[in-house]
């Protein structure tokens, strides 16, 4: 089902919007993520990149996966705060920070990936399937 999604960082000089269907949301409990998000995992909404407006200016860190492929995790560079990922070997999906969303409701979580790398005290909804690593292909948001 297509959202109405908005968003944006602490401060609100990077802002998105847009009218898109999840292809699919989850947590990653990559170190990278942990370390970038400051807490156990990282939670994204992957979305189409055409189907959103991103305003304002970010800075972007870019980082090899596991795969080899580049992940540039975009950021406010006035408050620090995560907004949005890209990845090399998915071009047709933004990864939207659970936490930037206005409406933290929209995202709902249907997989935990890098399992084996959480941290015991980061404990995830138990109901979720979990991929020790990156599943061989983003599973549907069917």
């Amino acid at each position: 089902m297509t959202k109405k999604i908005e968003g944006g960082c602490l401060c609100g000089a990077v802002r998105y919007r847009g009218d898109a269907e999840p292809m699919v949301m989850g947590h990653c409990q990559c170190i990278d993520c942990r370390k970038a998000s400051g807490t156990g995992h990282g939670s994204h909404m992957m979305v189409s990149p055409d189907a959103m407006t991103i305003t304002g200016t970010v800075k972007i860190y870019e980082s090899p996966a596991d795969s080899g492929n580049i992940v540039g995790r975009a950021f406010c560079p006035e408050c620090g705060c995560a907004v949005y990922s890209v990845n090399s070997g998915m071009p047709g999906m933004l990864a939207l920070r659970a936490s930037s969303l206005d409406d933290p409701e929209l995202f709902e979580p249907q997989m935990v990936v890098y399992n084996s790398r959480g941290p015991s005290w980061d404990t995830l909804d138990p109901a979720l399937p979990k991929f020790e690593t990156m599943p061989p292909s983003p599973p549907s948001a069917g």
